[in-house]
């Protein structure tokens, strides 16, 4: 563990089918006995008993070779949406499109920079990445040709707004192996609110016009639903049924830190309302696993899932380690988020990621190096919260992201006793995909 104080090691929770004792090394959970009440030392004692040799230390990670790398292919976007962290869509002026030869390069610096037999992941952002159709057509096409003939296989994943698909491009993504997000805040008045189009029109409208399309064409390995929750956004479970009702393989929430309009960011007293919302989610969603219902909403599904398989990890997401974003230069970054931001550049696509840079970053932001994470329970399965919001905002969901996996515990807990065979057979449940 560390240097981590003892109060770190635990925590001790009441759940439907009583005390729950969660060790944060492994993320492991155990049901304690109800007959005895046990003081802290004895608590203690039992965790230093259960740790053992530990999963986790704070050795950062080396560089592994690259897994992923997102394409920025259009660092611009037919929309204004309200919240978005890029300068609204504009990309304070400098809005541009990847080539196919930057497109088609950063495809040779995946391969090259992955180990013999990786099963790598392309992904297509924005903007709006249908701005940039054919490159993103091109590049399909070029990656599936290159990593056949590396040994390697790949996959493709897409984010859109959904307002700019054709025929072609639903059928491209039912053809090839992809995991495909929609953009969708609510129903037709929120979602136009919030996501406005940059000429006349409804972005909903076009939205389902895209649904149609992509249900004639064939659906994708997975079609998915990402709700980006404000403030205004104020009756998830409303929110929630609706956009299921859509027919998405998985619905989830993301929640807005960092805002050119601060309206639109969640602000400290806001959190204790976005956390009742959540958990009256995930109530719905854990009264279908027990009457078998399907009722995917994926916030809740991933905790579980999270859970179940005791992860336990020192970084929040993998960028910086095996995934890299790419700018409309062939600039490598940590993310997309972090897109053009100089603190975050990790080399380029011709002459290669900077391992020694991506080794300070690793070695940096190891969740036990961090304050107030090392000292915090829950800080292996939060890993230390998104590096563009922390830079920004500082870890001011602290407190919800805690509530919010305190109950994702006790709900687990539940649920291994009222429906365990959601567990025993988990594919059916988590698995993202179709074929």
């Amino acid at each position: 563990m560390g240097n981590s104080p003892p109060s770190a090691a635990y925590l001790v929770l009441d759940s439907a089918v009583g005390k729950q004792l969660f060790v944060a090394d492994g993320s492991r959970l155990y049901g304690l006995p109800q007959a005895v009440d046990l003081d802290k030392k004895q608590i203690e004692r039992i965790v230093r008993d259960l740790t053992g040799v530990p999963f986790i230390d704070s050795s950062p990670l080396e560089p592994p070779g690259l897994q992923t790398l997102s394409l920025n292919v259009a660092q611009a976007c037919n929309m204004g949406c309200r919240y978005c962290y890029a300068d609204e869509g504009a990309f304070n002026g400098r809005s541009r499109l990847m080539s196919r030869a930057t497109a088609r390069a950063a495809v040779d610096r995946l391969i090259l920079e992955s180990r013999e037999g990786a099963d790598l992941v392309v992904g297509f952002m924005g903007g709006e990445p249908f701005l940039a159709r054919e490159v993103v057509h091109d590049t399909v096409a070029y990656a599936e040709q290159a990593t056949r003939a590396s040994g390697r296989t790949v996959r493709f994943s897409l984010t859109t707004n959904a307002t700019l698909i054709e025929p072609g491009d639903a059928r491209l993504m039912a053809e090839h192996p992809f995991q495909v997000a929609f953009s969708v805040d609510g129903p037709r008045d929120l979602h136009d609110r919030l996501r406005p189009l940059r000429v006349a029109g409804s972005a909903y409208d076009r939205m389902l016009r895209s649904l149609r399309l992509i249900e004639e064409a064939g659906r994708p390995r997975h079609l998915s639903a990402r709700a980006t929750i404000t403030p205004l956004s104020a009756d998830l479970p409303r929110l929630l049924d609706h956009v299921l009702a859509l027919g998405f393989d998985s619905v989830g929430f993301a929640t807005v830190l960092v805002s050119p309009d601060p309206a639109l960011a969640f602000a400290a007293g806001d959190f204790s309302g976005l956390l009742a919302g959540m958990i009256d989610c995930a109530e719905r969603a854990k009264r279908a696993i027990v009457e078998r219902r399907k009722y995917p909403f994926s916030n809740f599904e991933t905790a579980l899932n999270e859970i179940r398989r005791g992860s336990h990890r020192p970084y929040p997401c993998g960028a910086g380690a095996a995934y890299l974003s790419v700018n409309a230069e062939g600039e490598l970054f940590a993310c997309h988020r972090l897109i053009d931001d100089p603190a975050y550049r990790f080399g380029d696509v011709a002459s290669g990621s900077d391992v020694a840079r991506r080794a300070e970053h690793l070695d940096a932001r190891h969740v036990d190096k961090q304050e107030p994470c090392r000292s915090c329970w829950a800080r292996y399965l939060c890993g230390g919260g998104c590096y563009h919001e922390v830079d920004r905002r500082g870890r001011v969901a602290c407190d919800y992201i805690r509530g919010w996996l305190e109950y994702c515990l006790g709900a687990y807990a539940e649920l291994v006793h009222t429906a365990p065979s959601y567990f025993s057979d988990p594919s059916g449940h988590f698995e993202e995909s179709r074929r």
